[in-house]
């Protein structure tokens, strides 16, 4: 019986020690995937930003536009 507490002892020694590798590994890939995110969003954002008046018939109707829809 002793022979048996012993080797599950050693077992979950092993497994707690594979799940720290895993939850470091996991925290580590979260952190990448967060920084790819805010990239994408700011590469999407600077895109959105540069074609918004750049394609054919295109009117401006941006935040900055002095054509206003706005009855007085």
């Amino acid at each position: 019986m002793e022979r048996l507490n012993s080797k599950l002892y050693l077992e979950n020694c092993y497994i707690m020690k594979e799940n720290e590798k895993l939850r470091k590994k996991a925290e580590s890939l979260n952190q990448e995937n967060q920084a790819l995110l805010i990239e994408l969003k700011q590469r999407h954002s600077t895109a959105g930003v540069a074609a918004w008046g750049n394609h054919p018939g295109a009117t401006n109707h941006g935040p900055n536009s002095s054509n206003s829809n706005v009855s007085k």
